[in-house]
């Protein structure tokens, strides 16, 4: 089976690995499982074969940055909730919830306890 989705995984670099993990964690809700490959360390959003996902990633030309291409991470049914605790996480709210249309959504942008600058999108 071929992937037809644009985007097939993403690598957001960390300086502090555990901080970033439970930056991550915490901001979503969830366990992200954590191993060793190829002499970095990555903890995952997802292991669901052929979908989207990625890895925090800290290891050799790892780094951090709050410019270039901007990712957007799934921000469930109202990207309100996990925006909401991004500040208790230790990240900074750039942009909060802002509506494109209503065929788009909404999005918001923030700065993560690495430095790296992402976004979440919702439909509502």
């Amino acid at each position: 089976m071929t992937r037809k989705y644009p985007i097939t995984w993403f690598e957001i670099p960390a300086t502090d690995f555990q901080r970033a993990v439970k930056f991550y964690s915490a901001v979503f809700d969830k366990d992200l499982p954590v191993t060793h490959l190829n002499g970095s360390d990555m903890a995952f959003f997802s292991s669901e074969p052929l979908a989207v996902s990625g890895v925090i990633i800290a290891g050799e030309g790892a780094e951090p940055s709050s410019k270039g291409i901007l990712l957007y991470l799934n921000g469930g049914d109202d990207l309100n909730v996990p925006l909401s605790k991004v500040e208790a996480a230790g990240g900074t709210v750039v942009l909060p919830k802002t509506r494109i249309s209503a065929e788009l959504g909404c999005y918001a942008i923030f700065i993560d306890s690495e430095g790296n600058r992402l976004a979440l999108h919702s439909q509502h």
